[in-house]
């Protein structure tokens, strides 16, 4: 697969859009300098390029496999991760103090945006490690973070999350591994987990879990969860990986996509582990990995979106067919024109959106802001479900591109579509995460949403001189938008929140997709940024509406009909 890694925007947005140079004018930051942040994303986007994207196909077409309990992963995939490795990608954001770069998560955001669009089966494996690394950050014991951080930011060892189980999905408080204590200090931990992404591969020393299971004197549901630490090889008196745990993996899933990326049924029988955080505290220890990985798997989305964009273009101005004018290519007919526009604005829209989200975590991180940690945790729900949202519609839009040819394995293109369609799914479904927003994220009474309403109306004033048409869509798009939050706010049945909250989170990704465009119009009125702001204003923003009417229904009707006669024929 062909693949350009898209830096003239990242330095755009970075620069004129997500509000960057706040991140870099503080101490914590300070070395993210215009040239730094150049040559990390000029050098990265020569690693996708030359060395992931070439493994796209095979991690389809030569799936992982389990060969005597040992997980054989796709042909080039072990090189791919030592160059991932040896950049010292994985490590980006980790602590300087056990190995890490120590940068911004802005800049790890558009670097795994980059390693998606490229090979998204193997960049699961970084994202995952990168969250694992977190929460050992915020609540493994100094012991812990000495022996394992420094070999998870290396890359030696990697990193997963142990959370589903048959009986417990979304429903983490339904999960039964329990954990022991052996009275060294450590504990044994017996159950089954399911779904477990990377569980195993043939390329690092040791792989570590991260296990939701239960003590012994554990209360039912969510509260009663702990966290262990669970090494697939025990830790030898060296540090290095010694003896074998009492961990397996089972099984591997047949999957709808992501074939290069191993997906397994995993047994503990009595395996050590090392509690992380306080005991029955597991919940709040996993969602420092979980909300890492959220705005990860909607830079996902953004990612196969982009490939799928690129590869697409690229057939549109070959393929000849019909009377087209111009050049021949059905580039030039007006409906395939309809649909490029369509992909390249939906992606620029919602890169802005992670990237915004990811400025949001640095700032909180570099000056504690409780301001900053309101917007990044408002933000991060609206990040994964429209960043994904948008990388399942581009990917189906490039197989509409194609015509026939997009349904032909060969082409690439149904590959986009397959890979990304669990993002929408994994890390919390994105039904899940438009419960989270208008529930939990507006406990504040909506504060964290009205405050980014407030920016998009500052910036359609600022638009009005020049752009009055455009600016004014946005402007009345906000105050709609303002108006059904109010409205949200004051419903306390959240049923009646949570029947509109999938069209309001869409209707929120929409509003602020319309004021990265427009900011960017405002910041280069002479170029295709205009143009292309244009056609998102006029021609995708309008579906606020709908989306807004659907919100603001409530839950009537949803329950008036019954299950019996829902099945009917």
């Amino acid at each position: 697969m062909s693949y350009t890694a898209p830096l003239r925007d990242f330095a755009f947005l970075l620069d004129h859009v997500v509000g960057f140079d706040r991140v870099a004018a503080t101490e914590r930051f300070a070395d993210a300098t215009p040239e730094t942040v150049n040559a990390i994303l000029t050098e990265a986007a020569r690693m996708c390029q030359d060395v992931l994207a070439p493994l796209q196909r095979a991690g389809d077409t030569h799936p992982a496999r389990l060969e005597n309990g040992v997980v054989r992963t796709s042909p080039g995939f072990a090189e791919g991760y030592r160059a991932i490795a040896e950049g010292g990608w994985v490590g980006m954001s980790a602590d300087p103090e056990y190995g890490g770069m120590g940068l911004p998560m802005t800049l790890t955001t558009a670097v795994n945006e980059m390693m998606s669009a490229a090979c998204m089966a193997l960049q699961l494996n970084t994202l995952l490690t990168q969250g694992q690394i977190e929460a050992l950050e915020h609540h493994a014991s100094d012991e812990i973070k000495a022996l394992y951080l420094p070999k998870l930011i290396s890359g030696e060892w990697c990193g997963t999350m142990n959370l589903t189980e048959p009986q417990a999905g979304s429903d983490v408080g339904a999960l039964r591994t329990r954990a022991e204590p052996d009275g060294q200090g450590t504990y044994r931990i017996t159950g089954q987990k399911i779904y477990i992404t990377w569980a195993d591969n043939d390329f690092t020393a040791n792989t570590c879990h991260l296990v939701l299971a239960r003590l012994p004197d554990a209360a039912e549901g969510t509260k009663g969860i702990s966290l262990f630490l669970v090494p697939k090889f025990l830790p030898a008196k060296d540090g290095g990986a010694g003896r074998p745990n009492e961990v397996r993996v089972v099984s591997l899933e047949h999957k709808l996509g992501l074939h290069g990326s191993p997906t397994a049924v995993m047994s503990y029988e009595g395996a050590t582990g090392w509690l992380i955080g306080k005991p029955h505290g597991g919940m709040a220890a996993m969602f420092t990995m979980m909300n890492n990985a959220r705005l990860g798997v909607g830079t996902q989305g953004v990612g196969a979106a982009e490939g799928a964009y690129q590869l697409a273009l690229g057939y549109a101005i070959d393929r000849r067919q019909g009377k087209a004018p111009g050049t021949g290519s059905i580039a030039e007919h007006a409906d395939v024109r309809r649909m490029l526009l369509a992909m390249r604005a939906e992606t620029y829209a919602a890169r802005a959106i992670a990237l915004s989200c990811a400025v949001a975590i640095d700032m909180a991180a570099a000056t504690g802001d409780p301001v900053w940690r309101a917007r990044a945790a408002f933000l991060t729900p609206i990040a994964k479900a429209h960043g994904t949202d948008v990388g399942v519609d581009v990917t189906r839009e490039g197989i509409q591109v194609h015509g026939g040819m997009g349904i032909i394995e060969e082409t690439g293109a149904a590959q986009f579509s397959r890979d990304v369609r669990v993002t929408t799914i994994y890390e919390g479904t994105n039904g899940i995460q438009a419960m989270d927003l208008v529930a939990r994220k507006m406990m504040d009474g909506g504060e964290a949403a009205f405050r980014l309403l407030d920016d998009v109306a500052a910036e359609a004033e600022k638009a009005r001189n020049g752009m009055g048409d455009l600016a004014q869509a946005v402007w009345d798009a906000q105050e709609a938008l303002r108006e059904t939050t109010e409205w949200l706010v004051a419903q306390h049945d959240m049923q009646d929140r949570f029947a509109g909250a999938v069209p309001y989170l869409r209707a929120f990704g929409r509003v602020l997709g319309a004021a990265a465009h427009l900011r960017s119009a405002r910041k280069a009125p002479d170029s295709p940024r205009r143009i292309l702001a244009a056609f998102y204003i006029e021609r995708l923003l309008p579906e606020h509406a709908g989306l807004l009417a659907q919100a603001r229904v409530g839950a009537d009707g949803l329950y008036d009909i019954g299950l019996d006669d829902m099945a009917a024929a």
